[in-house]
């Protein structure tokens, strides 16, 4: 059995418009010729991510999710520039090669890159691949070493400093994420008022060096080495990536850094197979980073806690489509539980942090 990410069919009401888009990508990227076909990336529950064959070439095409609800997360222009930017700088970036901001094409702007093929590891492990726990350590060491080279770009060598407004990045995480989730809240799920109070008052004074952040840097956004699969060649999903306290970068991960001794409902819902033995804990992530930077961690309680609260609002909005209409996808129907569990933890942090 291959081990290499695989598309599947297209989803109900997901479809795209063959002619045009074989149209578009043929004018726009030189070289492409033969038929077309398009499978979908069955995984992730943001932009839709599309495996195009032309003839012998191989290519990506991410869109917007149908019903958007919030515009300026799905800017497929800006995600298109941040590859194009960082790609010399950050080589595990894909090779962006056209962007088409004609709606007309599939009623949406959208991309095409190149497809990095490789493994891609999600909850579990892909069936074939059965990593012991040195080498669990290893890829767990090497997620959070790559993340640290993303942090240490030079973002004005790489012509990206008006990404975004570093001063004041926490303060607007912490205002807009709670904004989010009152305006996208169902009531199937907690208020969530007794966390967002605790970050509002437990904020950290500003970084004094910012970074470039990727905003969901996770195992499932890397691809790995078929012929090592505890290299990382690519890191995909670029679509939040902004200038920002790298802090709250890590914090994004380790609300998805499920362990072993993390309560049932926490380990039930986890997206990277950290659970395995071997597996760094967050604590020894946290370490791990503090050692490559040299940055200070006194105050992880509050970024763990935001990273958490901050992936409680991404699901809420995705719930927000499905319980509006918006999206079909049936995985959708149980996301209030990870809201709850989400929540829950970072109820446990505030218990028991020392901030």
């Amino acid at each position: 059995m291959s081990l290499i990410d695989a598309a599947t069919e297209i989803r109900p009401g997901e479809g795209l418009d063959l002619d045009r888009v074989e149209a578009y990508l043929k004018a726009s990227i030189p070289g492409l010729a033969g038929p077309m076909t398009i499978r979908q990336f069955p995984s992730g529950f943001s932009n839709l991510t599309y495996f195009v064959r032309v003839g012998e070439r191989e290519l990506v095409l991410r869109r917007p999710p149908h019903g958007t609800k919030a515009k300026s997360a799905h800017d497929m222009g800006r995600e298109f520039r941040v590859l194009t930017a960082l790609r010399p700088h950050f080589p595990y970036c894909p090779r962006a090669l056209a962007f088409c901001a004609d709606e007309s094409v599939m009623g949406c702007q959208f991309y095409v890159m190149e497809r990095i093929t490789g493994v891609i590891v999600r909850k579990d492990l892909p069936p074939g691949l059965d990593l012991g726990p040195n080498e669990m350590g290893r890829l767990t060491r090497r997620l959070v070493e790559v993340m640290a080279e993303l942090h240490g770009v030079d973002y004005q060598a790489a012509g990206l400093a008006d990404l975004g407004k570093p001063e004041g990045y926490v303060r607007r995480q912490v205002e807009g994420w709670s904004l989010r989730y009152r305006n996208a809240r169902t009531d199937n799920v907690p208020d969530g008022e007794a966390v967002m109070a605790w970050l509002a008052v437990k904020m950290p004074p500003e970084s004094a060096r910012p970074a470039i952040i990727h905003n969901d840097f996770k195992l499932d956004n890397v691809v790995l080495d078929p012929a090592d699969p505890l290299r990382i060649i690519g890191v995909l999903d670029w679509e939040m990536a902004t200038l920002g306290d790298p802090l709250m970068d890590l914090a994004c991960t380790l609300a998805y850094w499920v362990q072993a001794d993390d309560p049932p409902e926490l380990r039930h819902i986890s997206a990277m197979p950290t659970i395995r033995p071997g597996s760094l804990t967050r604590a020894q992530a946290v370490e791990h980073y503090a050692r490559l930077t040299g940055r200070v961690m006194d105050q992880m309680d509050f970024y763990y806690c935001f990273g958490l609260f901050r992936l409680v609002v991404i699901v809420q909005q995705i719930y927000y489509r499905y319980h509006h209409g918006q999206t079909q996808d049936p995985r959708f129907a149980q996301l209030p539980a990870m809201v709850q569990a989400l929540l829950a933890q970072a109820g446990r942090v505030i218990e028991k942090s020392a901030l």
